[in-house]
């Protein structure tokens, strides 16, 4: 249940003008699932290579359990952290068996035949690869390949697993049953586990938290469901899934609580963030989900009225593009028996409570 505590870390690779990572500091708690997620470049892959140590930072440290493991004067090795380390490709020994692929690194650790036998054993039923245990890598599919993988790095067991985009050679519906695994299994062994991806429903169906980075610097660290319903900035709501941003003006404030004129009609009593003032033109950010679609005679103060300019059908709901009077484009989702037709004119109530608002840079 190893705790990484990360300050100021800092990483450039010669030839680029910007940081790889930037002044990134991060509280990872033991025996937590926290995902590093962020579009390709972003620097979360370096910034997982500089905790397993195969990378020298620039400036900053890493400390695990209180103990120094990486500045810009020294670094300890990856061997000497106690980490295992699950790679996007795999990584597995085409010649070796299922079990000699496993046991590699308890018998270079020169464990007893019998104990070696004992823990891959128990880590292969663990994975659920029991009885696979004569098989080569060739004979497997691609998820009892990452399993054989995963398996190898949970055998020595190290204090913290990191792994680094380990399902994108995955198909849709084995991605899925592969979270579901290494999340069961996290919580079994105590381990801290530490994921790399830029796939945002993988990052929100597996973490504890959620570290957003862009650019190399962090942009918002917490849980699931705070950093998809309250995104710290722009950057954030719009990488965490489907948003649409409404232009308003705040006509009066009291309390933190401010009230929006929406451009296109309608008026939004909702929560604003600190700096925002009586007069202000701000964007009201709002998921597809908390955006109802109503009769035009029986909306309220708070609609928006538009005509929809696109539909697609997704099974378990209707997606709607609807191009309000005052020129937003909004995504909205609704029940599939609640069909409607591109071109139809529309009345639209955005639940205050589940919107963002975000003061507008001028001009």
């Amino acid at each position: 249940m190893a705790a990484i505590k990360i300050e100021n870390l800092s990483k450039r690779f010669d030839g680029t003008a910007a940081a790889a990572v930037h002044d990134l500091s991060l509280d990872i708690a033991g025996n937590r699932f926290v995902t590093l997620l962020g579009p390709s470049g972003c620097g979360k892959t370096t910034t997982l290579r500089l905790i397993a140590g195969y990378l020298r930072p620039d400036a900053g440290t890493i400390h695990v359990d209180g103990a120094l493991v990486s500045s810009a004067d020294a670094v300890v090795p990856p061997e000497r952290r106690a980490m295992g380390m699950v790679f996007q490709n795999y990584a597995v020994w085409p010649h070796k068996t299922v079990f000699e692929n496993v046991a590699f690194g308890l018998q270079i650790r020169r464990l007893g035949a019998g104990e070696v036998r004992a823990r891959v054993g128990k880590m292969l039923e663990l994975v659920g690869l029991a009885g696979f245990e004569k098989r080569l890598p060739s004979e497997l599919s691609g998820g009892q390949q990452q399993r054989v993988a995963l398996a190898r790095s949970l055998v020595v067991e190290p204090r913290i697993l990191l792994l680094d985009e380990p399902l994108s050679n995955l198909d849709a519906k084995l991605r899925e049953r592969m979270r579901a695994e290494l999340k069961q299994i996290q919580r079994r062994t105590g381990i801290t586990f530490v994921y790399v991806t830029h796939d945002q429903a993988e990052a929100l169906a597996l973490s504890d938290e959620i570290a957003v980075i862009d650019q190399g610097r962090l942009q918002q660290f917490g849980a699931p469901r705070e950093i998809y319903a309250r995104p710290a900035n722009r950057t954030v709501a719009d990488f965490m899934g489907q948003v649409s941003f409404v232009p308003a003006r705040v006509a009066a404030v009291a309390r933190g609580k401010g009230q929006a004129i929406l451009e296109g009609g309608g008026t939004l009593a909702l929560a604003l963030p600190p700096g925002i003032a009586a007069g202000d033109a701000v964007d009201i950010a709002v998921r597809p989900e908390n955006v109802r679609i109503t009769p035009r005679g029986s909306a309220g103060s708070a609609a928006l009225t538009g005509k929809i300019v696109e539909h697609t059908y997704l099974g378990n709901a209707n997606a709607y593009v609807v191009m309000t009077v005052g020129g937003a484009r909004l995504q909205v989702q609704t029940h599939p028996a609640q069909l409607l037709a591109v071109g139809e004119v529309v009345a639209m109530e955005l639940d205050p409570d589940q919107c963002t608002v975000f003061g507008r840079a001028p001009g």
